[in-house]
């Protein structure tokens, strides 16, 4: 299940989860908080070739730090979950399925579920720890505390991994989503006075990444739950040699 459609799907799951509105408006905060450079220093247009060096390698830890719990942490618990409970796939399939397909709902505005209102932001530290281990530590905290916006992408790609027949699903997909996620963020480290001047614009369209999350989700929940991949990832195996 990893081929074909899988590992675009979470990378995607990554870019929005970047765009969604619980991690967009915040990405300044954290670069100057992971980095330990005052906003107005990051903003400034005269930044030295040491500033730059500080906010590439802050940025890498931090980045490395909520890849660790995404791939070691749940990309071993699907696959554990998954061997686990290998004779009941079917039900975990369709479960999981519908699952998604709620949070999807839930995502686009139908339907209000109050628990996944709450804010889950866990505020590991008032003040960042030292040095680049310390932006590590933010980068676990930052994954450990995703909010609800965050958890319906993460859960899709958890129960993909969960129910595919590859033993590496888990491990490779949340890799996939960490590229997805980390990606924007370093480009937006390296380039925050670019990002802050199409902020407003983004900013706009919050709803529209609303829709597209519940859409994603639910046609993804719709996928799994009517097994479904197999097809569409022999679809893409046949029309992708076809292109080359």
């Amino acid at each position: 299940m990893t081929d074909g459609i899988s590992i675009p799907l979470a990378l995607l799951g990554g870019l929005i989860s970047f765009v969604s509105p619980c991690v967009l408006p915040l990405v300044p905060s954290y670069i100057s908080f992971v980095t330990g450079i005052s906003f107005e220093e990051l903003t400034s247009e005269e930044g030295s070739r040491e500033l730059k060096s500080i906010i590439l390698l802050n940025s890498l830890m931090f980045i490395l730090g909520f890849s660790t719990v995404f791939v070691v942490i749940l990309g071993s618990a699907a696959q554990l979950f998954g061997t686990l409970f290998l004779e009941y796939d079917e039900i975990i399939r369709k479960v999981g399925g519908a699952v998604i397909v709620l949070l999807g709902v839930h995502i686009i505005g139908i339907i209000n579920i109050r628990i996944l209102q709450m804010d889950k932001r866990l505020h590991f530290f008032r003040d960042k720890p030292a040095g680049f281990f310390g932006s590590f530590l933010v980068g676990i905290g930052f994954a450990a505390g995703w909010t609800p916006c965050i958890g319906p992408i993460l859960s899709m790609i958890f129960t993909v991994a969960a129910t595919s027949e590859s033993p590496y699903a888990g491990t490779v997909l949340f890799i996939a989503y960490s590229l997805g996620l980390a990606i924007p963020f370093m480009l937006t480290s390296l380039g925050i006075n670019s990002f802050l001047k199409h902020f407003q614009r983004l900013k706009h369209h919050m709803r529209m990444v609303s829709l597209v999350t519940g859409l994603l989700l639910i046609v993804t929940g719709l996928l799994i739950f009517f097994n479904s991949f197999a097809f569409i990832s022999g679809y893409f195996n046949k029309f992708l040699p076809a292109l080359g």
